[in-house]
């Protein structure tokens, strides 16, 4: 459970929030939330995004509900510190799409006294740790894992299952290319994936397959 913190003014020292789960989570929908909080209090807020992402809008960080905060498009994590400069609270959305090097700036900017919020997908589409998230993941003081719901059973979803056909491991999209589902409905989604391309001419060739898989 995350429990906004308090600024300490005689601390010297900020921290990182990390908000991850999968697609249609509201991840982004709680980073806009925090950020406006923050707004509110009169601190000096800067929203940063990666340049590839323009589902919604070019400059609009949109949470999938249609919550919106204006943002700052950057082609690359190293762009972030320099337009950062005197800020109170950093937010950082898709973050899983941006380099390595991310991980490096998110450290520096709390270094410096900056409250950093980072939201991006913990897993890729293959169900895989997603880029550099389990690196802030690790280094951040608190981490929130929000759940979808699945839209095969009904429980608590946090795979994001692609239903379009492309390999690419990034894939922007939305209802039409993603689908939110739990770890059962996932692995029977995945699990027919991988039946359709064995090729059977026996029923115990089938079975010898399916226990490789």
């Amino acid at each position: 459970m995350f429990l906004e913190n308090t600024v300490n003014h005689k601390e010297q020292f900020g921290w990182i929030e990390v908000i991850c789960g999968s697609m249609f989570s509201g991840k982004t929908e709680e980073l806009i939330r925090r950020l406006k909080r923050a707004q509110f209090a009169k601190q000096k807020v800067e929203i940063f995004k990666p340049a590839i992402d323009t589902r919604y809008d070019d400059e609009l960080v949109i949470s999938h509900d249609a919550n919106e905060i204006r943002s700052t498009p950057v082609p690359a994590a190293a762009n972030i510190p320099i337009l950062a400069d005197s800020c109170d609270v950093v937010g950082i959305d898709e973050a899983q799409f941006f380099d390595d090097e991310i991980v490096k700036v998110c450290n520096d900017l709390a270094n410096r006294g900056i409250r950093v919020i980072v939201a991006g997908l913990d897993m890729d589409f293959k169900g895989n740790p997603f880029g550099p998230m389990p690196a802030l993941m690790a280094t951040a003081e608190y981490v929130t894992k929000v759940h979808a719901v699945c839209t095969r059973t009904g429980n608590l979803a946090q795979y994001s299952y692609r239903k379009a056909s492309s390999d690419d491991l990034v894939l922007l999209g939305e209802t039409e290319e993603y689908e939110p589902l739990s770890r059962g409905a996932y692995y029977k989604a995945m699990l027919r994936e991988r039946l359709k391309t064995i090729e059977v001419n026996n029923p115990e060739e089938l079975k010898t397959n399916i226990k490789k898989e």
